[in-house]
């Protein structure tokens, strides 16, 4: 196997002179394509609000601008801008437009675009520790932060609030609540075939997983992509008499009922403000039911999760001490791009039992020694982006006063 040229010439910054051929990072480019992209950004959001929110563009609109076929020959990066902005601005649906009411907030800031831009030019792959201290730590302090604004116990943290001792608790950033839902339940699903002595499909049809009526559509696709028998998917009927959220009484009925028949309850989905009506399931009293039972209690609080941070809605996690994971978005309300969806769980060890890979390439002494997090091991996929960098640059950049003015602000013109 022959070795990589040692030679420093060759690998000099950014295709520096002297290094022949094509040099997509010439440091100069880097600087006039990214000072054009900001300027860029610049007019977009100055203008945003005199922009039509949705676009009036049919089907197949981009393709009959664009060229159809990729081009061979270079061409200057003004003319790539050009096409941006007239092709591509005008059939945009302008989800940073203050007159857009559609879905959820898609909140931004200056910080973290930057911190997006920043990571995005660091292309850095941080699977495990060694393949990137820096961003491994900075998504572990990033998540820790975020945990002790919104008040969560310390068995959920990677840290301490003094910074020493690493616990069984923990985070990792993932890009949606989908991906969030899915590893959950793929560890649930795994501690209850290993309580029931069993790891094959005859276990997994015993299985049942619960959740409101209410409940993102999301969480029903991950039962699925999880294996678990639709039939064994209950969907629990809300109505006005609990404000449209999980009634503690009818769940314990309905997990009791497939205990007779011989299912055994494996998950439950608690939703902190569903998208359909914002209702708040009872997250203490949904815990006591599931531990009758040693099932899963995972808190899905993507969109309205973000207002615990203020200590006035912080009641809506009343028991969260008593689950067994949570996540929120803090793309959705609390100022970071997409995509950051953050994912905590009370002992990580059950989350890497799951979705642990170790090929030989990976394979190092930091990682052999148990000190340090792999971020591979809880997530689906090996490869992961910088996520903590943008979300650590909201949080120091702005402080917990003025995130929480932001949430308050929000709240304040609901009611008007």
């Amino acid at each position: 196997m022959g070795s990589i040229d040692a030679n420093p010439a060759a690998f000099e910054a950014f295709g520096a002179t002297g290094v022949d051929g094509f040099q997509p990072l010439n440091a100069e480019d880097v600087r006039s394509y990214l000072h054009k992209s900001v300027d860029f950004i610049y007019d977009y959001y100055k203008s945003v609000e005199s922009l039509p929110v949705l676009p009036g563009v049919e089907p197949g609109y981009l393709r009959r601008l664009l060229q159809s076929a990729p081009p061979t020959s270079s061409a200057p990066f003004d003319i790539a801008m050009k096409e941006v902005r007239e092709a591509v601005v005008p059939g945009m649906t302008h989800w940073a437009s203050p007159n857009f009411f559609a879905f959820f907030p898609s909140t931004n800031s200056a910080a973290a675009i930057a911190g997006e831009l920043i990571a995005s030019a660091m292309n850095t792959v941080g699977f495990t520790w060694q393949a990137n201290p820096a961003a491994t730590e900075m998504e572990v302090l990033a998540l820790d932060w975020l945990a002790q604004l919104l008040r969560l116990p310390a068995s959920f943290m990677n840290r301490s609030t003094g910074g020493a001792g690493r616990g069984t608790g923990g985070g990792v950033i993932l890009g949606t609540t989908s991906e969030a839902m899915l590893v959950t339940l793929v560890s649930a699903r795994d501690a209850a075939l290993r309580r029931i002595g069993s790891d094959g499909v005859a276990g997994i049809t015993r299985l049942t997983v619960y959740a409101a009526d209410q409940t993102h559509s999301t969480f029903f696709k991950a039962c699925r992509l999880a294996g678990f028998d639709p039939a064994n998917i209950k969907s629990i009927p809300t109505g006005p008499d609990t404000d449209y959220g999980l009634d503690p009484a009818k769940l314990l009925e309905i997990m009791q009922a497939d205990v007779d028949a011989g299912l055994v309850p494996t998950y439950i989905c608690a939703t902190v403000g569903t998208t359909s009506s914002n209702a708040v399931d009872p997250v203490g009293a949904v815990a006591d039911v599931a531990a009758r039972f040693n099932a899963w209690v995972h808190i899905d609080a993507a969109y309205a999760g973000s207002a615990c941070i203020c200590p006035e809605f912080r009641h809506h996690l009343d028991g969260v001490e008593r689950v067994d994971s949570i996540s929120m978005s803090p793309h959705k309300w609390l100022m970071t791009c997409l995509d950051c969806t953050c994912l905590w769980v009370r002992d990580t060890h059950r989350l890497t039992g799951s979705l642990e890979t170790n090929p030989e390439y990976l394979k190092n002494d930091a990682s052999e020694s148990g000190t340090v997090t792999d971020l591979k091991d809880m997530q689906v996929g090996v490869g992961r982006r910088f996520r903590g960098l943008k979300l650590w640059m909201v949080m120091r950049t702005y402080g917990s006063a003025k995130l929480q003015e932001h949430i308050r602000s929000d709240v304040a013109m609901a009611k008007i």
